[in-house]
């Protein structure tokens, strides 16, 4: 029987490019294996360059703005075909291979994912641009599902596919989904890990740490990519919603990301960035709570 785990779990988002390569997957689950021995965990998914790829092979275009995927029927019909069926399987079944209990999830099973559909999004050009069959998480209870598996030891492991109320599917930015189930969790942490050593400067240097005025100065500079920005705001989002850390961190750093996945900032941690909310934004939240 696995092990019975009662703390709240941190939650990693692991960009598809860290799980694309058979040998840097295979590295992954197993440090994950050694994680997961004693700490609990959730984790999210995307797979952004395997969906360009399937799409090209579908004569589909390929549309984004600010990092989010525009999705149309015959879009959603690949996204979910990778990510649910593909991407997700693939990892659940190299997490086994390393010994871990791993369960291959969408946020369409039992409630994980609840959305609505995404208003219009105003880019940072100030285009009006509708972004199609893509969710916005709304749900605010905390995933039973999740917890439970958890408690018993096992590893959810979930694809950032959505559905709505009415049982209609949803492509779900998988750092805005990871975020919301962390908040949702009151996870101690987040780890959104890429293929960058976390946020980077102008000068394209790691910024050890960002409050929330820090980032909407680089956004606003231009500094940020169309990715970053997407991440940035799943980042908020968690704080705002009850996640108590955030990290934006490097996931090729495998022993540096375990030391930030398990204990968050010390000696032996990775490059990251670690985001805050700042003294103004915590005012503002206090007021909130009193009123």
């Amino acid at each position: 029987m696995p092990q019975t785990m009662h703390s709240t779990p941190v939650v990693l988002k692991f960009g598809g490019e860290l799980l694309e390569d058979p040998q840097r997957a295979v590295a992954l689950a197993q440090a994950i294996a050694r994680l997961h021995r004693t700490l609990p965990l959730v984790i999210v998914h995307g797979g952004g360059r395997e969906i360009d790829a399937a799409l090209a092979r579908a004569g589909i275009e390929k549309r984004q703005i600010d990092g989010l995927r525009i999705t149309d029927e015959p879009t959603l019909d690949v996204v979910v075909g990778v990510l649910a069926g593909l991407v997700n399987t693939r990892f659940v079944a190299a997490l086994g291979a390393a010994g871990v209990r791993a369960v291959g999830l969408t946020g369409a099973d039992a409630g994980i994912g609840i959305v609505q559909a995404a208003p219009p999004h105003r880019a940072t050009t100030g285009a009006i641009v509708d972004l199609g069959r893509v969710g916005d998480p709304v749900g605010k209870d905390t995933p039973s599902l999740l917890v439970d598996l958890c408690r018993k030891g096992y590893l959810p492991v979930v694809s950032s596919i959505g559905a709505s109320r009415d049982g209609r599917l949803f492509n779900v930015n998988a750092d805005t989904l990871a975020a919301h189930l962390a908040a949702r969790l009151k996870s101690p942490r987040l780890v959104i890990a890429g293929a960058t050593a976390g946020v980077f400067d102008n000068q394209g240097g790691t910024i050890p740490q960002m409050s929330f005025a820090d980032i909407d100065t680089l956004v606003a500079s231009g500094g940020a990519t169309a990715g970053m920005v997407a991440k940035l705001a799943a980042c908020r989002l968690a704080l705002d919603r009850g996640a108590r850390d955030v990290f934006v961190a490097d996931g090729r750093d495998l022993a540096g990301l375990m030391v930030i996945a398990r204990h968050g900032l010390k000696a032996g941690a990775g490059k990251c960035t670690r985001i805050s909310i700042g003294q103004t934004a915590k005012r503002r939240q206090a007021r909130k709570k009193a009123s």
